[in-house]
């Protein structure tokens, strides 16, 4: 379950990457002047750093409490499956 939701995490930060570089391209004749464009820019940084920043450390709470929030997955999980079987 760890991996899956590491990887779920990853992707997610993948895709707002590809998502504002998109949007940049996308919308860059749309900006009226080159100072308007560099505060675009400046900003779209911003949000895809910290983004990223919150993720990893997320990440990292996960490790540190892993045993403990997956432990109780899994013991509610096979509560479940006792009283189907």
């Amino acid at each position: 379950m760890h991996k899956r939701d590491v990887l779920v995490a990853w992707a997610f930060v993948i895709g707002l990457w590809f998502a504002v570089i998109f949007v940049a391209l996308a919308t860059w004749s749309l900006a009226p002047t080159g100072s308007a464009r560099t505060l675009l820019l400046i900003g779209g940084a911003i949000v895809l750093v910290f983004n990223t920043a919150a993720i990893v450390a997320m990440l990292r709470h996960y490790r540190e409490d892993r045993d403990f929030m997956y432990g109780l997955d899994i013991k509610f999980l096979d509560e479940a499956r006792g009283r189907k079987g």
